[in-house]
């Protein structure tokens, strides 16, 4: 960083309690960033803009940059898109990399490399170079995170690049891989059969041995209508898919649908609505959020738009919400989530998605509360982007809100998350847009890490970096 100075640490809004007359507890902190030191993963990365986004950076991945057992692994493409993975012990400076046998195929914002995790057999896993079709795989000898320092860091240590699970065929149009570990250390490989406004969301399941297909939860199928038109071809785009603390696997999301004719310009884009659903038997059976199955992972009924009590927070197709922006949940097990769009007081009809986003756009939290309701709070500051900001919560439940170009805003619990302050706002960083957050790293020893990627033009590589942040420990 050219600057290394964060602009400011929130204030906490908790008062302290009085725990008997005259005395007092210390108040819970607010949210507070204070910068760490930032490191190079690589001086040459690709670069190219697809999609307003950059292959190595679309914060969709889960996960491109990773913590576990003491250590942090990060994946990318280099200036001649050949696949990298790198670990660095926690807080170190120097990253070791390994080189894959695979090569990007395709100048494409969607083609990333996602990492996960099997924690009963100590592997890494990586998925990676797949938009709608083929998507290749890779994973590491067993027991390699579980003692890095007794294995060397080769090419080695991983197998083969595969084009199945160890065999296992999904499907011929596969879209955002995303891992997550299920609370007893199975690892699940969340993904889309498909393509954009016609597409299924399914769930595949690694028990430490094998991989199994458990197949799609979500319907392409039924008919939206809008003011405008009516469409009968969509997909669900998952802002994420996360456990919490008592094993309850949550999901927001955005419906995109396939005919431009249920909006009010053919400049804007078809997503509307954010949705949420929870599974409390590790995927297989979807619920609403008044407990209603909605549908089932592998069987005849699937979640569809046609479902009642799915919709959290209505909007119609004509203000360019975006589809896979960030979620999390918290200590209480409640899901909150980042949705952004463009305000009505702005106009009630966007006809250009990139340039009125990047004019207009606010982004939202929105939350379960204690009672049960749905609360959304617009953080005030101006996108100033067409791309997706990052929802993260500290060990207090303060929120903060990593924005494209690295900037961060945070808010306290205390204030019912309605003090939103910035709190860095990405000086020194030269970021170019979306930035991928190490969301276990949060949690293992309070620093908010992220990937970031330098602005550059064309095709012309560009520094890539991970840059951290202490939270209130």
């Amino acid at each position: 960083m050219r600057r290394r100075t964060v602009l400011a640490t929130a204030a906490s809004a908790a008062m302290a309690a009085m725990a008997a007359p005259g005395i007092a507890r210390a108040a819970t902190p607010g949210p507070s960033v204070t910068w760490k030191g930032t490191t190079q993963l690589d001086a040459q990365a690709v670069f190219f803009v697809s999609y307003d986004g950059l292959v190595n950076n679309n914060s969709f991945q889960k996960n491109g940059l990773l913590t576990y057992k003491g250590h942090q692994y990060a994946a990318w493409y280099t200036s001649t898109g050949n696949a990298v993975v790198a670990r660095r012990v926690l807080g170190g400076a120097a990253w070791s990399t390994v080189t894959l046998p695979h090569r990007l195929k395709a100048s494409d914002s969607h083609n990333v490399i996602s990492m996960g995790v099997s924690r009963g057999d100590g592997r890494l896993h990586l998925n990676m170079d797949s938009h709608s079709d083929g998507f290749f795989y890779v994973k590491s000898a067993p027991g390699l995170l579980d003692d890095p320092s007794a294995t060397s860091w080769t090419p080695a240590v991983f197998g083969a690049v595969q084009t199945t699970l160890d065999g296992l065929a999904l499907t011929a149009q596969f879209t955002y891989p995303q891992f997550v570990a299920t609370p007893e250390g199975r690892l699940q490989l969340s993904y889309r059969a498909g393509i954009s406004g016609n597409g299924r969301n399914a769930l595949a399941e690694y028990d430490g041995s094998t991989w199994t297909n458990l197949g799609e939860w979500s319907a392409s199928t039924g008919t939206y209508t809008s003011a405008h038109g009516s469409s009968t071809a969509r997909n669900m785009y998952l802002h994420g898919i996360d456990y919490d603390v008592a094993g309850r696997l949550h999901s927001f999301f955005t419906w995109r649908e396939q005919n431009g004719a249920v909006m009010c310009s053919g400049g804007g884009i078809t997503n509307h609505d954010t949705g949420y659903v929870y599974s409390d038997d590790r995927g297989r059976t979807w619920r609403n959020d008044a407990g209603a199955v909605v549908g089932v992972t592998g069987g005849s009924d699937k979640v569809a738009v046609t479902d009642g009590g799915l919709v959290v927070d209505a909007l119609d197709p004509d203000h360019s919400l975006m589809n896979q922006e960030s979620q999390a949940t918290d200590s209480a097990g409640r899901p909150h989530a980042i949705i952004s769009y463009v305000p009505g007081r702005f106009g009630q009809c966007t006809t250009d998605y990139v340039g009125d986003r990047t004019a207009h756009g606010r982004a939202f939290h929105l939350r379960k509360n204690a009672s049960g309701g749905w609360q959304k709070t617009e953080i005030p500051v101006a996108l100033g982007s067409s791309q997706r900001t990052k929802l993260v919560l500290d060990r207090y439940d303060n929120a903060y809100a990593v924005f494209p170009f690295g900037r961060i805003a945070g808010a306290s619990r205390a204030s019912g998350y309605t003090d939103w302050t910035v709190l860095f706002d990405g000086s020194g960083l030269n970021a170019f847009g979306e930035v991928v957050i190490d969301e276990l790293r949060v949690r293992a020893d309070d620093v908010l890490s992220f990937m970031y990627q330098e602005k550059s033009s064309g095709t012309t590589p560009s520094a890539l970096h991970v840059v951290d942040f202490a939270l209130p420990a």
